[in-house]
């Protein structure tokens, strides 16, 4: 699968004072559109409804069990790291064809780099982090029913909208081995055929190869 990502610019900032332990306590949160479906996006990727949706209400079960969290910046893997994370995700949802979300800012080194931006005001916007395959449809790359959602992370907006990363990165693919996404590219996965019996290294080979074609056309 493909490693996705989508910008927001938008999103809305509160400052609460909230008591931790008897003692008033500044805390930060972001929230707004997280996601939209059935419209083509600035990446030329459409999301449809009911795929979406059925990933958000998957990934409801990580924000329900506090296992949602994002990071700042734009990783390159569908992994978290936890030295890297800033927020909590505590709310996703939809409304019509948008995803809301809402984020708790954490107090960790990366989270305090978040406060410190909200305190000066400057702008930030949320990305969505998933994997997933596109297929073709009417000249549009149309997101397909295994869509798996890894993270919503946290983005400094640029200063022209062109500058925002088109998150597809051609020619790689992430597979989960032993309960960890890997990157593979073409070369990995040639030699992950000295591991297959002889009889079915032909049929793994064109499949390999056919999958190459069809990311190449992306």
């Amino acid at each position: 699968m493909l490693l996705l990502r989508e910008e927001i610019q938008d999103v809305q900032v509160e400052v609460l004072e909230e008591a931790i332990n008897g003692i008033p306590t500044k805390q930060y949160y972001l929230s707004g559109v997280h996601a939209q479906a059935e419209q083509l996006n600035k990446n030329g990727r459409i999301y449809p409804k009911d795929i979406l949706e059925n990933e958000v209400n998957r990934y409801g079960q990580s924000i329900t069990a506090k296992r949602a969290l994002g990071e700042l910046g734009h990783p390159d893997s569908p992994s978290i790291n936890l030295d890297k994370v800033s927020h909590l995700i505590t709310n996703l949802h939809f409304e019509g064809n948008d995803v809301y979300g809402k984020s708790k800012i954490l107090d960790t080194p990366n989270g305090k780099i978040v406060k410190t931006f909200i305190d000066e005001g400057i702008s930030l916007g949320m990305s969505t982090r998933a994997l997933g395959s596109l297929k073709e449809v009417n000249g549009n790359k149309v997101v397909q029913e295994d869509l798996k959602l890894a993270a919503i992370d946290i983005v400094a907006e640029p200063s022209a909208p062109a500058a925002w990363v088109n998150a597809i990165f051609e020619g790689k693919e992430w597979l989960l081995i032993n309960g960890v996404w890997t990157e593979q590219h073409l070369s990995q996965a040639k030699r992950e055929l000295s591991k297959a019996d002889r009889k079915d290294i032909d049929n793994i080979a064109l499949k390999m190869f056919e999958s190459f074609l069809n990311r190449i056309k992306i």
